[in-house]
């Protein structure tokens, strides 16, 4: 993914006249390329081509000192290679939209660490989550830790920044086992299917639209590839790339499935092509959640649902961990909720053996 500074340059038409248009750190620039009755459409696309091309060409060939230059000639380019097509896109928007937008002009040598906190402030002040300022707090150390390895200032100002607890944090729902039992008696066989995969199994959307019957096996999935806004890719972590254990019932409900399908996906498109996870959510599996007030269910809601219920079965969070395919410090500090009244069963049983003692 290109980000916007370096992209093609685009065209339009305005009162007879071709304006081209493209991005500079974060900004948009137009100017006029000449009337429209003088100038065919190909040679104003060649036009604005030719003065984004000169504008980057200049810009490169002067010394990195600033925010912007550096994110985008240095960090970009390098942490491209690393990152993935999931990874890229996010990380390269939200840096370019919060950071290089606002910062982009300005010394790297010049930031001071107050600075950079009344950013992560100001965002939380604009109304974002804690998340997305948790990230950009992370991608302001980042860059500045790519800036100081790379010669180009002496110390990280982001070193000891923070997330304003006033941020507002998600609401980690997790559905009972009431519920569980309600969305799977509500849908459909495929759909079924496919949450089962998810509560069931703890299986991530993407693994479970890239299946193919030759990684289904008697006992368990193996996950070797996802997809990803259509495109099938490798695992999101090297965690990610396991073998997911299949209850009984649901390998044979799969088994039963397979007699259904035609071509290599467990779940495919009319087009033989892996089925596309918003649509098949959006169509046939949100619409009727929401008509039995399960409307604030979702994939991560489900993975989530699957770590708390096994660990109140008492399953290790070892073996937890690695069917989800993530670390166990994951599972057990981001997945596995604890419900009161299982603490208040936990509480009850400390005051009880104190009473004994």
């Amino acid at each position: 993914m290109r980000s916007k500074r370096y992209q093609t340059g685009g065209i339009k038409k305005q009162r007879g006249r071709w304006i081209g248009m493209w991005w500079v750190d974060g900004r948009r620039k137009s100017r006029v390329l000449g009337l429209i009755n003088s100038m065919s459409k190909s040679q104003a696309r060649a036009a604005v081509n030719f003065i984004m091309t000169a504008e980057i060409a200049e810009r490169s060939e002067r010394p990195i000192s600033q925010f912007g230059d550096f994110v985008e000639q240095i960090y970009f380019p390098y942490y491209r290679r690393k990152w993935k097509e999931s990874t890229r896109g996010t990380t390269m928007n939200r840096v370019s939209l919060h950071l290089v937008t606002a910062l982009g002009e300005q010394e790297l040598s010049a930031f001071r660490r107050d600075e950079l906190q009344d950013v992560l402030d100001c965002k939380v002040e604009r109304g974002l989550s804690f998340s997305v300022v948790e990230h950009l707090r992370w991608d302001l150390k980042q860059i500045f830790d790519m800036a100081v390895a790379e010669g180009y200032i002496e110390r990280n100002p982001a070193l000891l920044l923070f997330t304003p607890r006033q941020a507002k944090r998600a609401v980690r729902h997790v559905m009972t086992a009431e519920d569980v039992q309600t969305c799977i008696r509500v849908l459909a066989e495929r759909e079924r299917l496919i949450v089962k995969l998810a509560i069931l199994a703890g299986m991530r959307p993407g693994e479970i639209f890239a299946l193919r019957w030759e990684r289904m096996t008697q006992t368990h999935a193996e996950i070797r590839q996802r997809v990803y806004r259509g495109i099938v890719d490798t695992p999101k972590t090297v965690q990610s790339e396991r073998n997911a254990a299949l209850s009984e019932d649901l390998l044979s409900e799969i088994e039963a499935w397979r007699q259904k399908t035609v071509g290599p996906w467990v779940f495919p498109s009319e087009r033989l092509t892996p089925l596309a996870k918003e649509n098949v959510w959006r169509r046939h599996i949100q619409p009727k959640l929401e008509a039995v007030g399960l409307g604030w269910v979702n994939f991560q809601v489900m993975r989530r649902t699957h770590a708390t219920l096994m660990n109140g079965l008492g399953v290790a969070g070892k073996l937890v961990a690695d069917q989800l395919g993530h670390t166990l410090d994951v599972n057990q500090n981001v997945y596995t909720q604890s419900p009161v009244g299982v603490r208040q069963a936990a509480v009850n049983r400390l005051e009880k053996s104190l009473a004994a003692a």
